[in-house]
């Protein structure tokens, strides 16, 4: 008996685990309760959505602070967004009521009494986003050994999320900072869906402590329920194909809401633009037909009253109830038992495909079910490359790459992430007032994520702050945060260091609808939260657009969204194409789509050579590659070759293919490419002498010669090019 974790739980968890009528633990959670009731180690607990893993690292901590309660916060829960927070509060306050334990969220939209109160008396768990914790260090710095100085375990969230972005260098920092302020040592645990490298993960996890990290991965068996539908819009350039690409776009929407509206379901897409058009074009229907209004939208831009009406929709209404969103509903928020998810065009990753499958069939032994529905734009006059269905090969691709081989792209962490460095030394330099030179350095280079940073480097870098005033220097020889830096660092927008526009808040009257950031002029129309809106006032001083109901034209007011493609992705592309394989979860027109692209594949050689002719002076380049991989041999085209070999222009189609025009033949431009990117020495010197690009939120406050070494270092991959060129002159596999 004494073997089964589950009699060394806290009584009120195993009350919980009676009421809820669990028959058994599961696996990540037997294995988290080893792990931290008889180990000192970290713990990542990668498993399949719905598979309890917040159960599994909260029961083992919930059971520690109940038999030994902690004197400040006693567990520290990080999460990318604050829907999950909220999500996860919620289910947490159900868990500790009857244990004591006190729960707290702390983000933008909690009320400052309920934080005065956790000032008050730091204990039990504190749920916070990655910006609410930068404030807090920021802000309040003396307030932060009494909070934290008793942290046993520190439970992030969506891992994935943060590991390779710029958030992910943050939280390390943050968790650094804390240990040194506070004098504990808490340990971590990871949790995440979405992973296949468990050795950089781990690594990042532990990242500036000494312990180990022990991986829990079960591997459950997931039924799959997939299918690829495929929808052509011709071209109209005249009144007869202008009629064929409206019943084009009839039929599209039309499945959409036949295959989702007496469901609960999701539909997800790329990017705002596509799902506010698709929740107007479901609710036009529904309109026409006489059929109840079901729909809703979910993004970043809608209200958060809005957003929260959605996931109660999903999560507790009836049903049915459909909405189209974003990644904002991608990560692991319970929406209780969806019965569909719907992916317009296809993922550009394989690690958002497993998080959007998993939305669907987290009840019981349901299937986790998802339909893609590519949409292409189809013009058979278009050149060679843009007559390939590139979306419904991506869609192939990330399903043949996850579902048979299991693979997920491994996280990539940046080398030189010099916006972080500028993030973190104003940060910090903020919370102590001022400091000297070397103790500022030293507080700033001893975190994990700049360890590697050339002290010179450093040196140049604060000398270039003192210059642009963001920095001063007192006549003693202390550091001060100037007046120029002042305007950045007390703008609440410093907290996050993900780029986010600054927006104009629309109403309905005093409803608050959402937000912009293209601001139209009265009279003009547009569409938010699915629904028509016409301007009928613009208050630029407060940053607010008043609106009311419209009928008129259909706009919206967000850019084109993309995405990064690993190399694997596309290389399996070129697989699909040179395939004869059939794929069971192929509805007729997409296999019919998939049959055309493959014979136009063969018949025109793209597969055996990765430079083609392209009628007078213009040649393809399809390079199979990867978007970094991509972006690396546009530069060395623009840099390196234009000259010598006469290119008259460059015009990339990331990362699908370029068009290249000018003086050399297809021959002799892919001799070139290939003994160009074998000579260069370093990815700088495919920089031109001038360029020195931004991968980040602040790199626009770092020195030219710094940034030009981070975008080298991270945003180029000269082997990683190496390595696709050589694959061009063999047959796809």
């Amino acid at each position: 008996m004494s073997d089964n974790p589950f009699y060394r739980l806290a009584p009120f968890i195993k009350e919980f685990i009676y009421k809820n009528r669990w028959d058994t633990l599961r696996e990540a959670q037997v294995d988290a309760c080893r792990v931290l009731f008889d180990t000192p180690h970290h713990l990542l607990i990668a498993s399949g959505t719905a598979s309890g893993k917040t159960e599994a690292a909260f029961f083992p901590a919930l059971t520690e602070l109940y038999e030994r309660p902690s004197a400040s916060v006693g567990i520290l829960y990080i999460a990318p967004l604050k829907a999950l927070i909220n999500d996860q509060f919620t289910r947490l306050n159900d868990l500790l009521r009857e244990g004591n334990i006190p729960v707290w969220h702390w983000h933008g939209d909690v009320p400052q009494a309920d934080k005065t109160k956790l000032m008050q008396n730091p204990s039990g768990v504190l749920q916070i986003t990655p910006e609410s914790l930068e404030g807090l260090l920021m802000n309040r710095p003396n307030a932060i050994p009494a909070l934290f100085h008793d942290l046993r375990f520190i439970v992030i969230d969506e891992v994935h999320a943060f590991m390779g972005a710029d958030r992910g260098i943050q939280v390390l920092s943050q968790l650094a900072r804390i240990s040194r302020m506070a004098g504990c040592h808490p340990r971590r645990v990871g949790l995440s869906a979405t992973l296949s490298d468990y050795a950089s993960v781990t690594e990042w996890l532990a990242a500036g402590t000494r312990e180990s990290v022990e991986v829990s991965a079960p591997q459950g068996g997931r039924k799959l329920r997939l299918s690829v539908e495929h929808f052509s819009f011709p071209d109209a350039r005249n009144e007869e194909e202008a009629e064929h690409l409206e019943r084009a776009r009839q039929a599209y929407y039309g499945f959409i809401y036949d295959h989702t509206h007496v469901k609960k379901a999701l539909i997800f897409t790329n990017s705002r633009t596509d799902a506010e058009e698709a929740i107007l074009e479901m609710r036009r229907i529904a309109a026409k037909r006489g059929e109840r209004d079901v729909f809703h939208v979910h993004h970043g831009s809608i209200s958060a009253m809005l957003r929260e009406e959605t996931e109660a929709a999903l999560r507790q209404g009836a049903g049915p109830a459909v909405a189209a969103a974003t990644l904002t509903l991608e990560l692991g928020i319970d929406l209780g038992e969806l019965e569909r998810v719907l992916q317009l065009g296809a993922p550009y990753s394989c690690a958002s495909f497993v998080q959007r499958l998993g939305r669907s069939g987290r009840r019981g032994d349901a299937a986790s079910e998802m339909i893609f529905v590519t949409p292409e734009e189809e013009d058979e006059e278009a050149q060679l490359p843009a007559r390939m269905p590139w979306t419904l090969l991506r869609a192939i691709a990330v399903i043949e790459l996850y579902v048979r081989e299991k693979w997920v792209e491994p996280l990539v962490v940046r080398q030189l992430p010099v916006g972080l460095l500028y993030h973190q030394t104003m940060s910090i330099l903020k919370s102590m007032g001022e400091a000297e030179p070397e103790d500022l350095k030293e507080a700033v280079l001893s975190l994990p994520s700049f360890r590697s940073i050339d002290p010179a480097d450093y040196d140049a870098f604060m000398e270039y702050m003192q210059g642009m005033g963001h920095i001063e220097k007192m006549d003693e020889g202390s550091l001060l945060i100037g007046m120029a830096g002042e305007k950045i660092v007390n703008n609440f927008r410093f907290y996050a260091v993900f780029k986010d526009d600054e927006e104009h808040v629309v109403y309905n009257g005093t409803e608050e609808i959402g937000s912009i950031t293209t601001v139209p002029p009265p009279g003009y129309c547009f569409t938010l939260a699915g629904k028509l809106w016409k301007v009928e006032e613009v208050d630029n001083r407060h940053k607010a657009v008043y609106v009311k109901g419209s009928r008129g034209k259909v706009d919206t007011l967000w850019l084109g969204a993309g995405g990064d493609v690993h190399t694997r992705i596309m290389t399996k592309i070129r697989e699909v194409l040179g395939s004869t394989a059939l794929y069971p979860y192929l509805a007729p027109s997409a296999a019919a789509r998939l049959e055309r692209a493959r014979r136009l594949a063969k018949e025109s050689g793209l597969l055996t050579r990765s430079v083609l002719p392209a009628g007078g002076d213009s040649m393809f380049i399809l390079p199979w590659a990867g978007s970094r991989q991509f972006r690396t041999l546009e530069r060395l085209l623009k840099n390196n070759l234009k000259g010598p070999l006469g290119l008259r222009s460059v015009v990339p189609m990331e990362p699908y293919y370029m068009v290249v025009a000018g003086k050399a033949d297809a021959e002799t431009l892919e001799e070139e490419i290939i003994a160009e990117t074998a000579a260069a020495a370093d990815a700088i010197s495919l920089l031109g002498p001038d360029e020195a690009p931004y991968l980040g939120k602040y790199d626009e406050f770092i020195p030219h010669d710094l940034l030009r070494k981070a975008f080298s270092l991270d945003g180029l991959d000269v082997p990683g090019l190496l390595s696709v060129i050589k694959q061009w002159k063999q047959p796809p596999a």
